[in-house]
């Protein structure tokens, strides 16, 4: 598949905002006493992120004046799903950001809004994940891992995403207890992610050349892509990486997204130091773009065997 720059934002976004207001949630419902600024200040800036990811998202579709159609297939479809939940999430976050800007400590704001959005946010990650595990012609995807990968990945994301913005307003002694959670979830992550490639590169393509046309030669050799012009087809469907490129990305999303955030907050826990935590948030950022130019690119989808494979 050709990844859209617009999707990978969107995912990549979305997924550290849902983590940062988990492990909020999860703290104020542990009983844990949060500074104004660290709360108030996280719940602003998973709105902003939650928000940015859906502007980005609207560059991916054809007709962008007629998003709203996109909720009409809610019985049938994930991605509909999907976009009747992130709204709902979105008010919720801003909502309980603007009750904890009041310093509201009532039951809504300290119990049930918190438990609310950590419901909420899980549904959303399995939305989004089910857009594409419950494709079931492309293999890669077609698998409970998919869920897992972007559960984990965004719950990593967030929590080194919450170290950073705690030692930004001054609060050291939440990022200390949240350095052992996010080294944790960013190797559980890792984990997860490695064993999927692991999974993907021994995969055996359900359709083949011989399938494909009925032609039973093992010997059958396709010499041409179907057509001498680029089309849709060979635009959308076909990253045109070579397998040295795809080796690499492989290789740098694992570096970036999992052992440089690792090292980083290990390194921050070590010396009580802020700097390492402010590094860790935009190399895991890249790394996690380039994981999802990956989850994308090698999904292969059967038309390619028509209009990109070439023995």
């Amino acid at each position: 598949m050709n990844p859209a720059w617009s999707i990978l934002l969107f995912t990549a976004l979305a997924g550290a905002a849902q983590g940062l207001v988990v492990v909020l949630a999860v703290a104020v419902l542990a009983g844990a006493v949060l500074p104004a600024s660290l709360l108030v200040g996280g719940l602003g800036l998973s709105t902003v992120l939650l928000v940015v990811a859906l502007v980005a998202s609207f560059f991916h579709l054809g007709r962008p004046m007629q998003a709203w159609r996109a909720v009409l297939m809610w019985r049938t479809s994930w991605m509909s799903r999907e976009v009747i939940v992130l709204p709902a999430f979105i008010a919720l976050v801003a909502g309980w950001g603007a009750l904890a800007a009041a310093g509201s400590q009532g039951v809504v704001a300290t119990r049930l809004l918190p438990l609310a959005i950590i419901l909420v946010a899980a549904l959303l990650w399995y939305c989004t994940a089910m857009i594409y595990a419950c494709l079931r012609f492309i293999q890669e995807w077609a698998h409970p891992v998919t869920i897992a990968n972007y559960t984990l990945i965004g719950l990593a994301s967030g929590l080194v995403l919450g170290g950073a913005l705690a030692v930004v307003v001054g609060d050291a002694g939440f990022a200390l207890k949240l350095g052992p959670w996010a080294i944790g979830a960013t190797l559980l992550a890792w984990a997860v992610r490695g064993w999927s490639l692991h999974r993907n590169a021994r995969l055996k393509p359900r359709s083949t050349l011989q399938s494909a046309t009925g032609i039973r030669n093992p010997r059958l050799v396709q010499t041409a892509m179907g057509m001498t012009g680029g089309s849709f087809n060979t635009r959308e469907f076909f990253h045109r990486a070579t397998l040295a490129g795809m080796r690499h990305m492989k290789l740098a999303f694992q570096v970036l997204a999992f052992a440089v955030p690792v090292a980083l907050v290990a390194l921050a826990l070590a010396g009580a130091a802020a700097l390492p935590w402010l590094l860790a948030v935009p190399v895991q950022l890249a790394g996690v773009l380039a994981e999802r130019w990956v989850f994308f690119a090698q999904a292969r989808h059967p038309q390619n065997l028509y209009y990109q494979v070439v023995s």
